[in-house]
């Protein structure tokens, strides 16, 4: 088992290690006066999407889940942050550019700067890590599917949550207590 997870460290690592420092700055400072967030992702990118809205919301927040019940129209000021690997999904796309029309600014997380995704984006974060189609470009992993675009999203957008991060016990009182 060590095998395996120094392996999947080392190719956390390499991917981490690699992303340009400027776009994730970008990308937190754009958030850093966002009115309110929205995310969007399918599959696994959703879900690195939501656990992204969580965080923030425990930071204090106003923030969304797109296609969620309660969640409201998005407006001109709002941001979008939209999570795909490939940047192709056909419904994270179909999310940024009706956002984009709406007069909100699209944030994209994706390993391709050149993807219909990033086109619909004000700023990219370009996470080169493996996905399901192993284009050129893309890290190499023994992981399958988009795992490690899955794993780097996940630490770099906790990255921009500490970046964020007021400090005290904030988050603490944010976090649900009906569990």
């Amino acid at each position: 088992m060590n095998d395996l997870v120094d392996t999947v460290l080392g190719e956390l690592r390499g991917v981490l290690t690699t992303v340009d420092e400027e776009q994730l700055a970008g990308l937190t400072s754009r958030l850093a006066g966002a009115r309110r967030v929205f995310v969007t992702g399918e599959g696994r990118s959703g879900f690195m999407a939501k656990a992204f809205a969580m965080r923030l919301m425990h930071l204090g927040w106003t923030v969304h889940v797109v296609g969620e019940t309660t969640t409201p129209a998005v407006a001109g000021g709002d941001t979008l942050v939209a999570v795909s690997g490939s940047g192709t999904t056909a419904a994270t796309v179909r999310v940024a550019e009706q956002a984009r029309r709406a007069g909100a600014g699209v944030l994209a997380v994706t390993t391709a700067a050149g993807s219909p995704l990033a086109e619909q984006a004000v700023h990219t974060l370009v996470v080169p890590a493996a996905t399901k189609h192993r284009r050129a470009g893309e890290a190499a992993s023994v992981q399958p599917l988009s795992s490690l675009f899955d794993q780097a999203t996940h630490v770099l957008l906790d990255v921009v949550c500490l970046r964020l991060a007021p400090g005290g016990d904030e988050a603490l009182a944010r976090h649900a207590n009906t569990e």
